[in-house]
C-alpha cells in the first residue's frame, strides 16, 4: 500500500515547489517592480541587441506597452500561483481527479508563459539571446523544463497497490 501513495505523495511535493516558486517570483516582482521592469523594457526595446536594422522594426519602444507587457507577466503568474497553490491542497487532500486536472492548468500556464512568452517570443522575436545583460533564456529553460517534468509525473499511471497500469484513473 506503501508504493500506491508514492506518486500522490510526489505529486503534491512537486506541485507545492512549483507553487512556492511561482508565488515568490510573483511576489517579487510586485514587491520589486522596478528590478523586472527594466528587465521587460530592455528585451522590448532591443536595446542591447546586435541593432541589426532588420530586426529593429520589431522593437517595442512605448514605455506604456512596455508595462502593460509587465503587468500582464506578474498577472499571469499571479494566477499560475494561485492555481498551483490550490492543487497542491487538492493533492493534500486526496483529490486526485481535480488535483491533476488543476495541476495540469497551473503547470501548463507557466510553460506557455516561459516557453512561449520567454523562450520564443523574447528570445527569438525580440532576440533576447544576443544581450549578454538582459538574457533570461536560461532562467526560462529552467521553469519550463521544471513544470514539464511536474506535469509527466501527476500523470503517471498507477493502479491502486502502486504498480503501472494504463488508465491512471484511480488517481
Amino acid at each position: 500500500m506503501a508504493a500506491a501513495r508514492a506518486l500522490p505523495i510526489t505529486a503534491t511535493l512537486l506541485t507545492g515547489t512549483v507553487a512556492l516558486y511561482i508565488t515568490l517570483v510573483a511576489f517579487g516582482n510586485i514587491t520589486d517592480f522596478g528590478t523586472n521592469q527594466q528587465f521587460v523594457q530592455h528585451v522590448l526595446s532591443m536595446d542591447t541587441t546586435f541593432k541589426d536594422d532588420d530586426l529593429m522594426w520589431r522593437a517595442v519602444e512605448s514605455k506604456g506597452l512596455q508595462d502593460a507587457a509587465y503587468i500582464a507577466i506578474i498577472v499571469w503568474e499571479t494566477i499560475a500561483a494561485l492555481v498551483l497553490i490550490l492543487s497542491t491542497f487538492q493533492w493534500f487532500r486526496d483529490d486526485h481527479v481535480r488535483a491533476r486536472r488543476t495541476s495540469t492548468l497551473g503547470l501548463l500556464m507557466l510553460m506557455l508563459l516561459f516557453g512561449a512568452g520567454f523562450i520564443a517570443i523574447g528570445g527569438e522575436w525580440f532576440s533576447m539571446w544576443q544581450s549578454e545583460d538582459w538574457n533570461g533564456l536560461d532562467a526560462a529553460m529552467r521553469v519550463f523544463l521544471l513544470s514539464g517534468v511536474v506535469l509527466v509525473v501527476i500523470h503517471l499511471p498507477v493502479d491502486r497497490v502502486g504498480r503501472a497500469s494504463g488508465s491512471g484513473a484511480d488517481v
